[in-house]
């Protein structure tokens, strides 16, 4: 298995202590928005930092930015949502081994008046159809995320390309999550979310949740090591140790544990 042979290699380079060297007091774990927005990171984090002395320092961008800034070298650990570009991640020699860590859905929100009559629809191919057709509001990330490539892949199979109504009907933010709920509540307009985001968001105004419990909108998260052949000064040992944290028993508890309001936002499923 791949991360025995990391875990070799790292023993073989006197790495893998059983305490995190003076020398690898922190990592830098590239994210995503939906994570850090969510809470999810600042209530499970404590635990491992309390563990292992290592601190985690996150940068919370989207899925397509946190790739990029892991190729360049500029983080340990991968976090995001993509898995097609995460698995070219890894193919691509830029990580080591990609492991499922959880999952939760993605959301079609909109406005209650609802112009395109979606609403109560379990279909999200069908109803993105039908905002297109109505040409009603509709806010898009449009950041490369993995929300957004979600987004498009959905539009894909509901034969529309929104970009050609950019800047009409159809609104790219090139921002996180947060951030673009808020312009979809300013202007009454359709948004895909991440559940986790949205049940944590606090401006909601007249949007509410009109599509969901679609299998095409699970939304699976999975962690990667940044692969130190290409950059040696990854932290390999103090990042693979969170990777064994974040998939073992208590990193997977912590995620189950993690409610808002009564609600669980991520569903632990690492094997």
């Amino acid at each position: 298995m791949i991360r025995n042979i990391v875990r070799a290699a790292l023993v073989t380079l006197g790495l893998m202590a059983t305490s995190v060297s003076a020398e690898e007091p922190f990592i830098v774990v590239q994210s995503t928005t939906s994570t850090q927005n969510s809470g999810l990171l600042d209530y499970i984090l404590p635990g491992f930092e309390a563990e292992t002395g290592i601190d985690v320092r996150v940068v919370a961008v989207g899925t397509g930015q946190a790739i990029r800034n892991a190729i360049n070298g500029d983080g340990d650990v991968m976090l995001v949502h993509a898995k097609d570009a995460e698995e070219k991640f890894v193919a691509d020699g830029w990580g080591v081994e990609r492991f499922d860590v959880m999952y939760n859905d993605f959301v079609l929100v909109g406005p209650k008046s609802d112009p395109a009559k979606i609403k109560g629809g379990a279909d999200i191919v069908t109803a993105l159809s039908a905002v297109a057709k109505a040409e009603a509001p509709f806010a898009s990330r449009g950041d490369d995320s993995g929300t957004h490539k979600a987004e498009m892949r959905l539009w894909g199979a509901a034969g529309s390309d929104p970009t050609e109504a950019s800047g009409e009907w159809y609104r790219e933010t090139g921002s996180g999550m947060g951030a673009t709920l808020n312009v979809a509540s300013g202007m009454d307009a359709y948004v895909l979310t991440d559940r986790a985001t949205w049940q944590s968001f606090g401006n909601k105004g007249k949007l509410e949740v009109l599509v969901e419990g679609d299998p095409r909108l699970f939304n699976q998260y999975g962690v990667i090591l940044v692969n130190p052949e290409k950059h040696p000064r990854v932290r390999a040992a103090a990042g693979q140790r969170f990777i064994d944290w974040l998939t073992g028993p208590d990193g997977q508890a912590a995620i189950e544990s993690y409610k808002l309001e009564g609600q669980q936002l991520f569903f632990p499923n690492a094997k």
